[in-house]
């Protein structure tokens, strides 16, 4: 018996500490980040959309890229089919903005099974500047956009990233989904920003084109599934980091279904799987249910009122959690107590249901985690 109250205790006292330690780093980052100022020399920065479908928010998120208070830059929609429903949303987009360098380009060129990397490559070909932006249509740019990607950027850093921030949510499901995005993964991938271990997200990509070019050029992103992770890969080789930017970018929601967020969640379980094994096992101790239970357990075995206590300190972690949320200005509101415990429940059957498939379907497009491009 003292042997669980002693393993049960030190497991709930672990996970508490990094709970803390995680969500204190991130109400860190986003209080000690200002607005950043123009770079001296201006350089120009080219903006590569991916455009697939007509989605929430597309007016609002399309359009923001079109607004940005930055003196030279250009923006590049990209389209794989003429026939997309996007294509006259986008040019009645870039009319609407003539004083803005915009382009829509359409064709495919296929480099591998990523159907957003085979849809990049012509932007990425036809880019003027240096500087190159890769942001997914959903990402809704504040008028700083390109100024806060700058600022990220250090001698040793190779690329820099944003998470997206769930808001704008349309029900209880887009609300789950803003508890799987905002104050768990965001604030997960901050901490492991801090430790100078970042990993690249495919939702805004702050490249030097001669860094990628030096990694083997746009075609050796096609050497992973997904982008970001391959992104990662290759900066880590050429001894660079990743870096996030002080405050991530929102992705405004709308109304989704359980569906939505399910299969979504469990397709980037796959990927993270595939290619970040040893950092994906210990997700399964990640939310607040094991050291919930652990808590529960320990309390029992030690004579404790075990139902006071284990809520008590299941009060203590979601208001750990909301602490962040209100210090962010992330998603925040009566029932986010509710929506974070049905995430927390969530997590272990995804963690399970990631390893037994490695199959999952990307906008219509059936995919397999260890998919390979043909550059690999």
């Amino acid at each position: 018996m003292t042997l669980l109250i002693l393993l049960t205790g030190a497991l709930c006292a672990v996970l508490a500490l990094l709970h803390g330690t995680s969500i204190a780093a991130a109400i860190a980052r986003v209080r000690s980040s200002s607005p950043p100022g123009l770079p001296a020399d201006h350089q120009g920065v080219s903006i590569i959309r991916p455009v697939c479908g007509i989605e929430n928010f597309a007016d609002e998120t399309l359009g923001s890229g079109l607004v940005l208070d930055y003196p030279h830059y250009e923006v590049l929609f990209c389209v794989a089919q003429a026939s997309d429903p996007a294509v006259p949303k986008v040019r009645r987009l870039i009319a609407a903005h003539p004083d803005v360098p915009a382009r829509l380009l359409i064709g495919n060129d296929r480099i591998g099974a990523n159907p957003k990397l085979n849809n990049i490559v012509k932007g990425w070909a036809a880019a003027r500047h240096q500087w190159i932006v890769m942001a997914d249509s959903n990402v809704l740019m504040p008028r700083d956009y390109i100024q806060r990607m700058l600022a990220a950027w250090r001698p040793d850093t190779g690329l820099v990233c944003s998470p997206p921030i769930g808001c704008a949510p349309d029900g209880l499901w887009a609300e789950l989904e803003c508890a799987f995005l905002n104050t768990y993964q965001a604030r997960w991938q901050s901490l492991a920003d801090s430790f100078g271990i970042g990993f690249a997200q495919g939702k805004s990509m702050l490249w030097r084109r001669d860094i990628l070019e030096a990694g083997g050029g746009i075609r050796a992103l096609a050497r992973e599934v997904a982008e970001d992770a391959a992104s990662t890969k290759l900066i880590r080789r050429l001894g660079l980091r990743v870096r996030l930017v002080a405050e991530p970018f929102p992705q405004p929601l709308g109304a989704r279904s359980f569906g939505d967020v399910w299969r979504r969640q469990v397709r980037w379980a796959r990927l993270r799987r595939d290619t970040f094994k040893i950092f994906f096992i210990p997700e399964i101790l990640a939310g607040g249910l094991v050291p919930v239970v652990a808590c529960l357990i320990c309390a029992t075995a030690a004579d404790w009122p075990a139902a006071s206590v284990a809520t008590t300190f299941a009060a203590m972690w979601y208001a750990a959690e909301a602490a962040l949320a209100y210090a962010a200005g992330w998603q925040l509101c009566y029932r986010s107590p509710l929506v974070w415990i049905l995430r927390d429940l969530l997590l272990p059957a995804l963690w399970l249901i990631s390893w037994m498939s490695n199959d999952f379907v990307w906008r219509g497009t059936p995919m397999h985690v260890a998919d390979r491009g043909s550059s690999a």
